[in-house]
């Protein structure tokens, strides 16, 4: 694996991880079309930092992350609501919900690092 992968990046590891746990919590979700909107935005995550690393250019790349950043608060704006309507169990989606944040904040770290190279 190349250093400057996609696949090295802590973030993308524990966005992959994320989209594992929350399509394993949504087997037994009774609300088919919003599990399948709360897996569709954490995949988005890994899927645009992914994405964005294949492309040619800085400018392309932070882009990508930017969607992935967004990504990241629609899926927590998803487990909130999910939480309140008791629509995920409490307890894992409250974990997940924490770990969406952190990636926030590591997708924050990329782009600065980027916007100071260009």
């Amino acid at each position: 694996m190349d250093a400057n992968s996609y696949e090295s990046l802590d973030v993308w590891k524990r966005a992959c991880a994320l989209s594992v746990a929350l399509f394993e919590c949504t087997q037994t979700c009774k609300d088919r079309s919003f599990s399948d909107q709360l897996v569709r935005s954490g995949l988005s995550v890994p899927s645009n930092i992914a994405e964005g690393y294949e492309r040619d250019s800085s400018r392309e790349r932070v882009q990508f992350l930017k969607v992935a950043k967004g990504s990241c608060g629609e899926l927590r704006t998803q487990l909130m609501i999910g939480i309140r309507a008791k629509l995920l169990p409490e307890t894992p989606a409250r974990a997940y919900l924490k770990e969406a944040t952190e990636l926030s904040k590591m997708l924050h770290g990329l782009l600065e690092h980027y916007r100071k190279q260009s």
